[in-house]
Order: structure tokens, then C-alpha cells, then sequence
């Protein structure tokens, strides 16, 4: 997976962030991986991806989902391991360690992009 940061305009709010784009890599997702550093210090952002689920997880997530332009379509917080979320119109979904919304705050509409470091 390659890493990058995710923006808000010039503004880093996301300084680690794996792209998982392969289907491979979106099919793991972030099960058998160490769990992503809290205060949205990590985060992973999954391409395509309109839904995710969280079955055999040991954390609650955080998931912000984007549209195809990178705006925030939908945002939910604390999702429990065992759920299943989906945003209609959703062409990609950042998963961040609960907690990690209300660091950066990101607001339905704004847009947010994903940059190689």
C-alpha cells in the first residue's frame, strides 16, 4: 500500500495514511494489522469503497465517507466492532481510531485529499 497524508487545502489533518486501492488490500483492510494510532495520527483510506464492515475487530473505528470530488458525504463515529456502514454515493471511506473525528473535525461538504508524502 503506498502512504500519504490527508488535507484539508494546505492544511495536513492526517499525517500517516495507507490507500489501500487494490483489491487485495481493500479486502483486508485493516484486520491483522496492528490498530491504528489514536488522535488521527493514522488512518486508512479505502478506494472504491461505498461500505465497510467491522466483523473481527478489536477497536471501534472512526469513518468518514468521501465522493468521488473528495468531499465529505457522511462522517459516523464510534463504530463497534460486528456493525456494517454504508453512505449512499460514497466512492471512498477513511477509517481512523475512534476518537480520531473529533481531532480534525471534518465537516459534510468540505473536501479532503489524499497526497503521496
Amino acid at each position: 500500500m503506498r502512504t500519504g497524508a490527508l488535507y484539508r487545502g494546505e492544511h495536513c489533518v492526517v499525517p500517516t495514511v495507507w490507500h489501500a486501492v487494490n483489491p487485495w488490500t481493500r479486502l483486508r483492510g485493516l484486520l491483522g494489522r496492528k490498530p491504528l494510532e489514536p488522535a488521527a495520527a493514522e488512518g486508512l483510506l479505502i478506494e472504491p469503497c461505498s461500505s465497510v464492515h467491522t466483523f473481527w475487530m478489536n477497536y471501534p473505528l472512526d469513518l468518514i465517507f468521501l465522493d468521488r470530488n473528495n468531499c465529505v458525504l457522511d462522517i459516523r463515529e464510534n463504530v463497534a466492532p460486528g456493525s456494517i456502514c454504508n453512505a449512499r454515493g460514497a466512492r471512498k471511506t477513511l477509517e481512523l481510531m475512534a476518537g480520531g473525528v473529533v481531532v480534525f473535525e471534518p465537516r459534510i461538504g468540505e473536501e479532503l485529499t489524499w497526497r503521496i508524502h
